[in-house]
């Protein structure tokens, strides 16, 4: 489907809904101010989705971030009309059918129909701007502060064949950087430095460092560069590290990836393309083993277990690097090598949900049976992380960007 037929599709369903919503609303707020208002946001939020679709540029540098505020508004008005739409359709469809029931004893019966009462539908509307003025707030602090609100997950594991060395070893994982949506680089430096006072062991980076070019991350190679750690940083590939690649020639494609490996050895990240490193501490190691991306569906499928776990013995204690968290229940549970612990990232959380006071929830749910957490199943476990940065919607609600630490205890 070309650009101008998807602009055409969506303008078309925008103006239907905005119609809509514009005149239910027209009761609660009767005013030329309202009409202005609503005109106003209308002809902002065509100005950013044609923007946004027949100009979209991908950022080798710092991303301005009007344009991010531009195309997350436009995005959280879009999603807020749509509510209002949904509600005032439950409203009007219940109203009329109690009328039309009313109607109907009415012509049978001896019950007068009921009258329509303007200040009840003027108090409706009013309450569902209220309902609705909830998620596009939310919308708004996502975009302007959500993005960078860097939470530190911490979670301790035990094992009962940890080798001893490495009794409370702590690893800090990433994930998701996209660093081509950042629009602020001393943003990610905060996330960064929140990092660095962890004090880390081992630090590593599930994948999707870039959206789509190697070199959005130019800007940004000296603040991961300052990432510090022990025992080292280690990095494998996402989905979204192959997009650039795909329409090159085969000599263009090998010059391309040899850039971007040596963007992660610049960050002084070690690139685990299907292969392990021996951590080794007082003579005794765990194994790190790190895969290309692998995932179902139209995502890339390079991962190979396999090779990456070549010369690892049974008895190896084993930490995987799996950007797609559906690698694990595909080939890592059933692979006759047991790996203790398996970190991914991928789903961010979609970006929007609720993950606090016992609650867990996102609409990426429905898309990914694990998309967020810890899950443990026949003695091992899987990580993952909600992603270090954003993509498309350029903000985060409830699902704020994850730092996690894992301290690994001997059972």
């Amino acid at each position: 489907m070309s650009r101008l037929v998807f602009l055409g599709i969506l303008l078309a369903i925008y103006l239907l809904v905005d119609s809509y919503v514009y005149y239910a609303l027209r009761s609660a707020f009767q005013s030329k101010f309202y009409t202005y208002l609503y005109l106003g946001s209308s002809a902002l939020f065509v100005f950013g989705i044609i923007r946004g679709i027949l100009f979209f540029q991908d950022f080798s540098g710092v991303r301005p971030l009007w344009i991010n505020l531009l195309m997350g508004f436009v995005f959280a008005l879009f999603v807020t009309k749509l509510i209002l739409a949904l509600l005032f359709l439950v409203y009007d469809l219940t109203r009329n059918g109690a009328g039309l029931i009313q109607y109907i004893r009415s012509v049978v019966g001896t019950h007068a129909p009921e009258q329509f009462i303007p200040s009840r539908r003027q108090a409706v509307s009013g309450i569902i701007a209220g309902i609705a003025a909830v998620p596009f707030a939310g919308f708004l602090y996502g975009i302007t502060r959500g993005k960078y609100n860097y939470k530190v997950n911490k979670i301790d594991l035990s094992f009962p064949d940890l080798p001893a060395s490495f009794e409370g070893f702590k690893l800090v994982q990433i994930s998701d950087i996209h660093s081509g949506s950042y629009d602020s680089i001393d943003q990610v430096q905060k996330g960064v430095d929140m990092i660095n006072s962890l004090n880390p062991d081992l630090v590593v980076f599930t994948g999707d460092l870039v959206n789509s070019d190697k070199d959005e991350i130019d800007p940004f190679i000296s603040t991961f560069k300052s990432i510090k750690a022990k025992e080292g940083k280690y990095s494998v590939t996402g989905n979204h590290d192959y997009y650039g690649n795909r329409r090159k020639d085969e000599l263009g494609k090998k010059a391309y990836w040899d850039d971007f490996k040596k963007k992660h050895q610049d960050m002084e990240f070690d690139l685990l393309l299907n292969e392990h490193r021996s951590i080794i501490r007082n003579g005794e190691t765990i194994k790190l083993v790190g895969v290309e991306n692998w995932g179902k569906g139209p995502f890339p499928k390079v991962g190979d277990l396999d090779a990456a776990l070549r010369n690892v013995s049974q008895d190896d204690f084993c930490v995987l690097l799996s950007h797609d968290p559906t690698h694990w229940d595909e080939k890592t549970i059933p692979h006759n090598k047991k790996v203790h612990l398996t970190l991914a990232g991928h789903t961010h959380g979609m970006q929007f949900g609720i993950h606090a006071l016992g609650i867990k929830w996102s609409p990426i749910k429905y898309r990914y049976k694990k998309w967020a957490g810890l899950y443990e199943e026949n003695e091992q476990y899987l990580y993952i992380n909600k992603g270090f940065g954003f993509l498309g919607f350029p903000g985060r609600v409830g699902m704020y960007p994850e730092i996690t630490e894992i301290t690994l205890k001997k059972a």
